[in-house]
């Protein structure tokens, strides 16, 4: 873990990591929209709020730079609603230079790119007046595992700076074998995978998570892809030595993605 920088940790933003799981969640009633909403209401109030977004896959790294970012509806086959549904946060290039900065420049800005739905659909629960600015930044699919840790270790001070960190993705997330009854039963495997996840958080064996693969076939199952796995990593590399991790939903949703969201310190 990173060493600890000079901000007091009263003074530190929490940071996240979410299983935003469907895109139903944009209107759905159920315990993970409800504690998404508790959240936004008992989390210190951010001056902005940076998402690493499972759904942004790119050939280096980028972040969002627009003064307005557009909506991006980057699912299909769903109800009408949910096309309709607006989030008209504002964005900041000044943050985004921000995060160019404390990546040496390896972070991009990008002023065309909107917020896709790992970011607004839960952002739409935790705040929904959307009045705080809201940065996405992609997943660079050249990196490996632990430099995209490695990367996420240097965007940690902006918990000092006012700025919320979110990873968004999901621990499990296996879509091949998805039930579409969401409240269907847990598979076993994913059920052991989020476990051991769990109990490896805890314990803050950062290494064993970066190296999940060695999980072997449990962890294939639990990601097919390592798109939705990646963004814990990020989360991960915020935590300073000594914060605690908590959980702060745990549910599981068509029976192959697990809803866990943690919380880092605060």
């Amino acid at each position: 873990m990173p060493d600890s920088p000079s901000a007091s940790p009263a003074a530190r933003l929490p940071a996240l990591f979410v299983g935003h799981g469907s895109p139903l969640n944009c209107v759905a009633d159920n315990a993970f929209t409800r504690d998404m909403r508790r959240l936004g209401q008992e989390l210190p109030r951010p001056r902005a709020v940076l998402v690493v977004s499972a759904h942004w896959l790119t050939s280096g790294s980028l972040v969002t730079a627009g003064e307005q970012p557009a909506t991006i509806h980057d699912f299909y086959g769903f109800p009408q609603e949910l096309y309709e549904l607006r989030y008209a946060a504002p964005g900041s290039a000044e943050l985004a230079a921000r995060v160019g900065e404390l990546t040496g420049g390896e972070v991009v800005a990008d002023a065309q790119r909107g917020l896709d739905h790992a970011a607004w659909m839960v952002l739409r629960n935790m705040y929904p007046a959307a009045d705080v600015p809201v940065l996405e930044m992609s997943l660079d699919l050249t990196l490996n595992e632990r430099r995209h840790y490695e990367l996420g270790r240097r965007l940690a001070p902006l918990r000092d700076e006012g700025v919320l960190l979110m990873g968004s993705g999901n621990i499990v997330h296996n879509l091949l074998r998805i039930d579409w009854n969401v409240e269907a039963n847990p598979a076993e495997w994913a059920v052991a995978f989020d476990a051991w996840v769990e109990a490896a958080v805890r314990d803050g064996r950062h290494d064993d998570l970066i190296e999940y693969l060695r999980r072997g076939p449990q962890a294939l199952l639990a990601a097919p892809t390592n798109d939705h796995y990646l963004p814990l990593l990020y989360s991960l590399a915020w935590q300073q030595p000594g914060e605690a991790v908590e959980t702060v939903h745990m549910s599981f949703q068509h029976s192959t993605v697990s809803m866990r969201c943690l919380q880092i310190g605060g």
